[in-house]
């Protein structure tokens, strides 16, 4: 039996190391943000359902521009509903179909940003998070992206108490050290889901 565990974690949490940890340790790893842009591609279905509701979103060359879409539904919880509810579907189905086509791993990692704000932890037999100091998160994502402290708040702000996440998951990945002691850390849990997985 597979065991499938759903990754998340904030901003800035080093959620995507651990899931890169996981793959190099044999997970089957499923990237719900990639699935999203497949989700949005020009011409598909939802691409053309965001154009219709956000006009405003269109970009040149008839593509979607995603930071302009970005800004309007972020600041709106009804209106960024209105997107998950587009888009997330298209994701799930997809993640599953896969999984499904991957027979070969004994455990399949669902890296999901909203794990527990969208109810997909309910479709997993595991979860897992990373948690980090707020500051530390800032200091990271500033760092590789051109955001701003503010702008980073603001979406660590949108996203699950990271505590709270924590009281949720399965297992918690601490990661305010080296990038050695989360790879320890990712190895740690790990171990603990391959335990999981020969239970069935």
């Amino acid at each position: 039996m597979r065991l499938r565990v759903g990754l998340t974690g904030g901003i800035g949490s080093g959620k995507t190391t651990v899931g890169a940890r996981f793959a190099e340790n044999g997970a089957l790893l499923i990237d719900t943000d990639e699935l999203a842009r497949e989700a949005v591609a020009p011409g598909s279905d939802a691409f053309h359902r965001i154009l219709e509701r956000w006009p405003a979103a269109r970009a040149a060359a008839e593509s979607l521009d995603r930071s302009a879409l970005a800004r309007i539904v972020f600041g709106d919880a009804a209106q960024l509903a209105e997107l998950n509810a587009i888009v997330h579907p298209f994701v799930r189905r997809r993640a599953m179909e896969l999984e499904a086509a991957s027979a070969e791993h004994d455990i399949a990692v669902h890296d999901v940003p909203l794990l527990f704000e969208t109810g997909y932890d309910r479709l997993c037999d595991a979860t897992v998070v990373v948690i980090a100091d707020p500051a530390v998160r800032i200091a990271r994502t500033i760092a590789r992206s051109a955001l701003s402290a503010d702008e980073v708040h603001q979406r660590m702000t949108r996203q699950i108490e990271p505590e709270r996440a924590a009281g949720l998951a399965t297992f918690t990945v601490h990661n305010d050290g080296t990038l050695d002691e989360l790879r320890q850390n990712a190895d740690a849990v790990w171990g603990q889901l391959q335990r999981l997985a020969r239970q069935g």
